[in-house]
C-alpha cells in the first residue's frame, strides 16, 4: 500500500484505492451489445471470450477497460439495464450524441449547459440496447480569477 493521505484529526489515512482497472456492466445479448460498443461508440475490443460471453473494450484516453457479460444466475451487481452514473468524456457532448443517434444508438436526455463550480458544463445521455445509461460530459472550467 502506499503511504496515504492525511484524514481527518491528522492521522494518516492508508489508500485502499490505487487505481481503476475495469468497469462492468452487466448486459443481456452479448453480440448485441459488441456490436453497439465497437460500432455506435467507435470503442476497440481488446478482448472476447464466447464461451463465457464476456467482452472488454478500452475507453480511450484511459487504462480502464469496460467489461461485460449477461448476469450470471445469483451473481450479484446490477441488473441489465439499471447501470447509470458512468461518466464519459468528450469536448463536444451534442456532437457526440448526434453521432450516437446516426448510429442507431439512442439519447435520453438531450444535452444540455449549465454553469456550475466546475465552470461551463455540457452533459447529455445515451443508453445501450439495454437500456444502460451513460453520461457523457464536458467541463470548461471556470477560471480561477473569475468573479463568481
Amino acid at each position: 500500500m502506499s503511504s496515504g493521505r492525511i484524514g481527518r484529526g491528522g492521522k494518516v489515512v492508508p489508500e485502499v484505492i490505487e487505481g481503476m482497472e475495469a468497469v462492468t456492466v452487466h448486459i443481456r445479448d452479448i453480440q448485441q451489445s459488441r456490436k453497439f460498443y465497437s460500432e455506435v461508440l467507435g470503442l476497440r475490443e481488446v478482448s472476447f471470450l464466447p464461451g463465457a460471453s464476456r467482452a472488454a473494450f478500452r475507453i480511450p484516453g484511459t487504462s480502464t477497460l469496460l467489461t461485460m457479460h449477461p448476469q450470471g444466475e445469483g451473481e450479484g451487481g446490477r441488473e441489465p439495464g439499471t447501470v447509470s452514473g458512468i461518466v464519459f468524456s468528450h469536448r463536444d457532448p451534442g456532437a457526440a450524441l448526434a453521432e450516437i443517434r446516426r448510429r442507431g444508438g439512442a439519447v435520453v436526455d438531450e444535452p444540455r449547459t449549465y454553469r456550475n463550480p466546475l465552470g461551463l458544463v455540457t452533459i447529455g445521455v445515451f443508453a445501450d440496447p439495454d437500456g444502460n445509461q451513460f453520461v457523457i460530459r464536458h467541463i470548461e472550467a471556470a477560471p480561477e480569477s473569475a468573479p463568481p
